[in-house]
């Protein structure tokens, strides 16, 4: 007899131990703290592709698979978003704003990874779609801690399909 929960199909979003189908992108100006996220899915052996974007400007290109990013071998379409708030030229808020005025890939997990806790972010990060908040932790340990909760919620969860380019 089972459990509570029905058992998984395959076809049925993401489970678990098939994280090269969690594809990332992360929205993240400052390097170190793009080096240190690096290092968190690292020493979590998460081995998931990973793509690092400077700017919102950018995260924007990835998505319409524009210039370099046609090439969905090398940029595959991304299974969720991490994204920084405060970046040059085109912010976290501006790609959430961007994201809600294409509904067909506001469908894409939205997690905010920001230095800032200030509640009228949190409160604005939210009313423009994101679907977590983190303030940057100040330790390795820490960001670890929140690499493996967004993992492996976002491995569990159903996500619905996504298009191959907004």
């Amino acid at each position: 007899m089972g459990g509570i929960f029905p058992p998984r199909s395959p076809s049925a979003g993401m489970a678990w131990g098939k994280s090269n189908d969690l594809i990332i992108l992360v929205a993240e100006d400052d390097e170190n703290d793009a080096y240190m996220l690096k290092r968190a899915f690292e020493k979590n052996g998460i081995t998931m592709p990973v793509h690092i974007c400077g700017d919102g400007e950018m995260v924007m290109a990835y998505l319409r698979g524009e210039g370099k990013f046609a090439d969905r071998n090398a940029y595959p379409f991304p299974r969720a978003i991490i994204t920084d708030l405060k970046m040059p030229r085109c912010s976290g808020f501006d790609v959430l704003k961007w994201l809600q005025e294409h509904p067909e890939c506001n469908l894409i997990p939205k997690i905010v990874l920001s230095a800032s806790n200030q509640p009228a972010d949190v409160v604005k990060a939210y009313q423009l779609g994101a679907n977590a908040y983190f303030t940057k932790p100040s330790t390795i340990a820490e960001l670890c801690q929140i690499v493996e909760l967004v993992y492996k919620f976002w491995t569990v969860a159903e996500i619905p399909s996504l298009p191959t380019k907004c």
